[in-house]
């Protein structure tokens, strides 16, 4: 198969630029609504079918696997998307850097699970992880067909691989729970799903060929994904440590109720946003160089993004008892008490990850490797003393060091991006300010209610919810309101 090499084009107008941007957010958010509302319904049916401790045991090796893909190349890949230009002997090289990294964790992996079994005290883990090494093999296909996709601006055709690659996850997750494979349904699942989207994304891209294991030359691109590797260990120290450090002190019960209520919570910050940073990184990049452009582009990315990120947490936080009790059943009636904790973080975690886009398209990864840090460092600590008061300990640290994190990154990003501290929160006001009135409003319609089924519970508060939302922003951020829809509707395909 024939590649030609990746050159820059003509600089392109704002306005072109705007409406490239527009419909690959569309595409992007929109295809991961479709697919996440597919793995969604399969997801809450498994919940039902399968026990805590399955959930638990899982916990456990995707602490491991979230590890080991810090240094799968995506770092490596994602340099392809900032470069000026990019030629097909470095596509080669990268493809070829790609495979080596894999196959070795793939085989690490698969020599280390004895010990990683030990250390969690759970014998399952181990066969576990080495069935899950065969992962690695998607990997390289799916990473150089992204970074390829991406310097297009083209996210039609990855929306449509990942949608299917969603409905095979769904199908083969539901098939495996309802034939009682137990753990290994959540084994098998993503296996479905990522050689479904190693197909799909080499055949969207063309990506097919041959690799080069001669990296003369190469240097930049490697350096370049070394500072991000070096950025994402320490967000994995920020995002797993509370698994690495609970495995060893709570049941598996316990650690499942706690882990699916950080899924439940982190839904939006670990399903929605890191789409829309895919976009915004590709256009930050574009217009690297217009100070004015890329400013008011973060500015209303943060706006926006917090205008539908907020309304969801906190109606999380007001509305969990009878959530719970309808979506995952009496099992898992524990999970409530964690939710709303874990909810309140989450606001934080979803503003904090914004920054890092803005800035590694500015060629300044040193700026997210520091406030990953940061990240590495306080919230291990935090949980280091949560645990000491079990998985509701655990929660309370992500609130409480979620909040030194994004000051920190806000300190460290902001004169780089050159916005104020003043413009972010001017920017991220109306959501927050009319989704904390909207659950003062819920809390008191709550309190009114008289006694009544969850799921008929669950739906009133939705609807006074929402409507509540809808009215003050109408009422008080109706311009607001106006730039969210003209987006959507300038972005929508004809």
């Amino acid at each position: 198969m024939k590649h030609e090499a990746l050159q820059p084009g003509e600089p392109e107008r704002p306005g072109a630029l705007l409406a490239r941007v527009r419909q690959a957010v569309i595409w992007r958010s929109g295809s991961q609504i479709v697919a996440q509302a597919v793995a969604w319904g399969a997801t809450f049916m498994v919940i039902r079918l399968l026990d805590p401790a399955d959930y638990g045991l899982f916990a456990m090796t995707q602490v491991v696997l979230v590890f080991l893909n810090l240094m799968n190349g995506y770092g490596i890949a994602s340099a392809l998307i900032r470069a000026e230009q990019v030629s097909r002997l470095e596509l080669r090289q990268v493809f070829g850097m790609l495979l080596l990294l894999n196959l070795g964790l793939g085989l690490a992996q698969f020599a280390a699970a004895p010990w990683i079994a030990a250390y969690y005290r759970q014998d399952a883990v181990a066969a576990l992880l080495r069935v899950q090494a065969l992962l690695y093999i998607a990997t390289p296909f799916i990473a150089l067909a992204h970074a390829i996709l991406s310097r297009r601006m083209d996210f039609k055709r990855p929306a449509q691989v990942r949608l299917l690659s969603a409905l095979a996850g769904a199908g083969t997750a539901l098939g495996c729970a309802l034939a009682g494979f137990g753990v290994w349904t959540l084994v098998a699942a993503p296996m479905a799903i990522f050689y479904v989207e190693a197909i799909g994304m080499t055949w969207a891209a063309r990506s097919l060929m041959w690799p080069s294991f001669r990296f003369r030359g190469s240097g930049g691109l490697f350096g370049y994904g070394a500072a991000m590797m070096l950025a994402q260990f320490f967000w994995f120290l920020q995002s797993q440590a509370d698994v690495l450090i609970a495995g060893r002190v709570v049941d598996p019960h316990s650690l499942g109720i706690y882990t699916t209520a950080l899924f439940l919570t982190q839904i939006i910050a670990s399903k929605f946003v890191p789409p829309l940073n895919e976009v915004a990184f590709a256009a930050y990049s574009r217009v690297q160089g217009q100070s004015d452009v890329m400013q008011g582009a973060f500015l209303k990315t943060v706006r926006l993004i917090m205008l539908v990120a907020m309304p969801a947490y906190m109606g999380l936080a007001v509305t969990a008892g009878p959530l719970v009790a309808t979506m995952l059943g009496e099992k898992w009636l524990e999970t409530a008490a964690i939710v709303p904790i874990l909810a309140l973080a989450m606001p934080l975690l979803t503003l904090q990850i914004l920054f890092a886009p803005a800035t590694n398209a500015l060629g300044k990864p040193g700026i997210s490797l520091r406030a990953s840090m940061a990240g590495g460092v306080v919230l291990p600590a935090a949980f280091l003393i949560g645990v000491h008061y079990g998985i509701a300990g655990l929660a309370w640290g992500w609130l409480g060091g979620m909040a030194l994190v994004l000051a920190f990154t806000a300190m460290q990003s902001l004169p780089a991006i050159g916005v104020r501290a003043r413009d972010v929160v001017l920017a991220v006001a109306p959501g927050v300010l009319a989704s904390l009135a909207m659950a003062g409003i819920v809390i008191a319609v709550d309190g009114m209610l008289p006694t009544l089924p969850p799921a008929e519970r669950l739906v009133l508060l939705i609807g006074a919810g929402a409507a509540s939302y809808a009215a003050l922003l109408f009422l008080f951020a109706r311009s607001v309101v106006n730039d969210a829809w003209s987006l959507i509707r300038t972005a929508a395909p004809a």
